[in-house]
This record gives C-alpha cells, structure tokens and sequence, in this order.
C-alpha cells in the first residue's frame, strides 16, 4: 500500500524561518502550505518554493483572526482531509522599551499573535491533525523565552531581557502552551515541541541576526518529521535542549 502523501502547515511562512522551514519540509516530498494574512506575499513564496518542484501552496491564514483561522481548517479538511505537521511560526516583536515603560496594550497586541494566535490555530487543527497517524506539531518559541536565562543576571541574553519584555514572555508563554498541549496529546502519539531557532537574520530584527533563516530552519524541521520515538512537552535548539 502506497503511504499518503503528508501534509505540513506552517503560519507565517510567507518569508524568513518560516519559508526556509517550508522549503525544507517541501525537499523532503511533504506537501506544504503556506499560511500567510497577505495574499500577494503568500501566492509569490509559493510560487518561489514550487519553481523548485516542491508541492507548495498558498492558504490565507491571519492566526489573529478567528474566522480566518477556521476558514483555513476548512479549506484543508476538504482538500486533505487531515494534517500532518503544524509549525506555528508566525511572531510579531515591539520595542525595545524598559519593561516598566511598557504599555499593557503593547504587550497585548504581541501575545495576540505570539500566544493567543498559536492557541487558535492549534485549536482550529487539531481535528485534523488527529486524523494522522504521526502527527506532530512545533511551536517556533526562542532562548529568549527561557526563565532559566531570564533569572540569571549573567545571561548572554540580559540586554533583551531589559527591553523586550512583550517579545520575551510572549514566548516563555508559548513554551507553558506547549508543554500542557504535549500533555494532553501525549496518549495520542502526538508530539508537541517548542524551537528556538537562535539569531536569525529576519524582519523581526531588521536582519540584525547572526544567523540566516536557513539555519534556523533545521531545528524546526527535524522535530516537525521526528520519529515515534522522537520527544514531547521539550524545547530545543539546534545544538541540543534549552532550560526552560
């Protein structure tokens, strides 16, 4: 019997990490959807992707819009009928303030895509991501999100943690939401694992990183096709797991 063909949806995969987690995923012979709210941008990485051969194609998907969110579950139940592997790689940053100066309504609008976005979007997918028989999700978090490095004065990551306080506990949130969805997911066979793809040169930093989407790329592809074996309810990077 022929195995069927998986499925991948990654949010926020229009450009940076997320495309490169796309383009990955598409050389493996996945079939890979591309989650993005700007429809020109979304149609044209696609495009990009499949003039490579890959199977890609575009989804409109804003994770801060429940509508959007569940139109896009429905278009993929009736296209696929499941899904194989979510990444939820969409983020947004605001700053650099002093954790004291910043406004509650910036910390909201950080969490309602960083947080609350995942949330949806997991919730949306789920039905059908337990209709595979390996489903496996991954929540593109960051080190930043650590509360171990966040209560050590001498983290290498100290100045961020002094003016990034939206960005930095949005994914110290995430990690939490990972940690209880691998809980309850677990009797089930589904892996549910937060990435810190490290200092990647994006949009989020204006291309300040040291790193190129590409690497940042393979921590999330490899825990998105890990085996039945792979782990659970962890946070990884490349080089191995992060404190939480």
């Amino acid at each position: 019997m022929t195995t069927p063909q998986k499925t991948a949806l990654i949010t926020g995969a229009n450009k940076g990490i997320g495309k490169e987690t796309a383009r990955r995923l598409a050389a493996l012979g996945i079939t890979v959807l591309i989650g993005a709210r700007n429809t020109e941008r979304g149609e044209a990485a696609a495009e990009e992707l499949r003039a490579d051969g890959a199977d890609v194609r575009f989804v409109p998907l804003d994770v801060t819009d429940e509508v959007s969110v569940r139109a896009a579950a429905e278009h993929i139940d009736a296209t696929f009928g499941r899904l194989d592997i979510l990444v939820n790689n969409a983020a947004i940053a605001a700053g650099p303030q002093k954790p004291s100066e910043t406004p509650a309504a910036v910390v909201r609008e950080v969490y309602e895509t960083n947080v609350f976005g995942v949330v949806a979007v997991t919730h949306a997918m789920l039905p059908l991501l337990r209709r595979s028989a390996a489903a496996r999700i991954v929540n593109m978090s960051s080190e930043l999100g650590s509360l171990a490095h966040q209560a050590d004065p001498g983290s290498p990551w100290s100045a961020y943690y002094s003016i990034l306080l939206p960005y930095c506990t949005s994914k110290s949130a995430l990690n939490a939401v990972t940690v209880l969805y691998a809980n309850e997911l677990r009797s089930e066979g589904i892996l549910v694992n937060a990435v810190s793809p490290g200092y990647c040169a994006t949009d989020l930093n204006r291309h300040s990183g040291t790193r190129t989407p590409e690497e940042g790329a393979a921590v999330a592809v490899d825990l998105a096709t890990a085996g039945e074996d792979g782990p659970t309810g962890s946070f990884f990077a490349e080089d191995g797991p992060i404190p939480w």
